[in-house]
C-alpha cells in the first residue's frame, strides 16, 4: 500500500516555509538558549531570514538542506521546524535539526516530525544516512534519536562550548535499510 503522504501523520504536518512564518523563525532562531546546539552565536535579523526564506527553492538538491515547519493539525499552530542539513548528494547522507517552541514542548511533536522526516528521506530521496549531534547531557534529545533509529555511533569531547564550559556531543546515525532488514 502506498504512503498517503510523507508529510501528515495523526498529530502534525510539515510544510514549507511561507512568509507568515517570518516573526516566528525570528523568535526561534534568536533565542540564544538555542546557540549552543548550532554554530550561530549573534543574532539574525528579519532582513537576513526574509532573505533566506525568498531564496530557498524548497528542494534538497538545489539548496543542499531543507528546512520544515512543524505544524499542529488541531489547529495549524507551528510548533517548530525540522531540517536536513550539510546535505551531501554523492554520499547520499545529511544532517538533522530539530526545533521545538518551548510552549510546545513534550507533548510529542518532535518524535512525530522526526519520523515522518525520516520516512521521507529514506523512502522518498532515498537517502543512505541520517546524522545528529546532540549535547551528551541532553537526555530528551538522546532519547529521542534513539526512539527513532538512531543509535550512538561515536563521542566527540569537548565539541561544543556552551554555558561557559566545553561539552561532550554524541554522534549518532540513522542507516537505511534495505528490503530485508538489513544495513544496506
Amino acid at each position: 500500500m502506498m504512503k498517503p503522504s510523507y508529510f501528515v501523520s495523526e498529530r502534525v504536518r510539515l510544510r514549507a516555509m511561507e512568509p507568515e512564518d517570518l516573526e516566528i523563525m525570528y523568535a526561534m532562531e534568536n533565542d540564544p538558549q538555542t546557540w549552543d546546539v548550532t554554530n550561530f552565536s549573534v543574532p539574525y535579523s528579519k532582513y537576513v531570514l526574509r532573505q533566506y526564506m525568498e531564496n530557498s527553492q524548497c528542494d534538497m538538491f538545489a539548496d543542499r538542506q531543507l528546512r520544515m515547519m512543524i505544524v499542529r493539525r488541531e489547529d495549524d499552530a507551528v510548533v517548530g521546524t525540522i531540517d536536513i542539513t550539510d546535505f551531501a548528494p554523492m554520499h547520499s547522507r545529511g544532517e538533522v535539526g530539530i526545533a521545538i517552541r518551548k510552549e510546545y514542548q513534550g507533548n510529542g511533536y518532535a518524535s512525530d516530525a522526526l519520523r515522518l522526516l525520516c520516512d521521507y528521506a529514506f523512502g522518498f530521496l532515498f537517502l543512505k544516512q541520517l546524522v545528529v549531534h546532540v549535547a551528551a547531557d541532553n537526555e530528551a534529545s538522546l532519547r529521542l534519536f534513539g526512539s527513532c533509529g538512531f543509535v550512538q555511533c561515536g563521542l566527540l569531547k569537548e565539541w561544543w562550548f556552551a554555558g561557559g564550559k566545553f561539552k561532550d556531543v554524541v554522534l549518532m546515525q540513522c542507516i537505511r535499510l534495505d528490503s530485508v532488514g538489513r544495513v544496506g
